[in-house]
């Protein structure tokens, strides 16, 4: 390194933990491959590989996506089901087990 010259300061990625943590929450079959990924992010960037740490946050990222549109997607169907299922019972007078 040249006299006079800053060594540049660590490029920061960000690893997604956050939204790898929520999702998990909705959909965890899915979010277990993007927490792994999101853990991976800081070691990388630790050892100079910022290339890596990169495709380990695209990687989380997408993970946490997927999850997050299952969960969503599952709890919209449920409620949609419930509350359906409901209105058809009170819409038929209730009486499913009059004999």
């Amino acid at each position: 390194m040249q006299p006079g010259y800053q060594s540049q300061p660590p490029q920061q990625v960000d690893n997604n933990m956050t939204m790898s943590i929520v999702a998990i929450f909705l959909f965890w079959p899915l979010a277990i491959p993007a927490i792994i990924n999101a853990s991976k992010v800081n070691p990388l960037l630790q050892q100079g590989d910022f290339a890596g740490a990169q495709a380990a946050a695209a990687e989380s990222k997408k993970w946490s996506k997927w999850a997050l549109i299952a969960g969503i997607s599952w709890i919209a169907i449920v409620l949609v089901c419930c509350v359906g299922g409901s209105l058809l019972g009170a819409i038929s007078g209730g009486n499913a087990m009059s004999y």
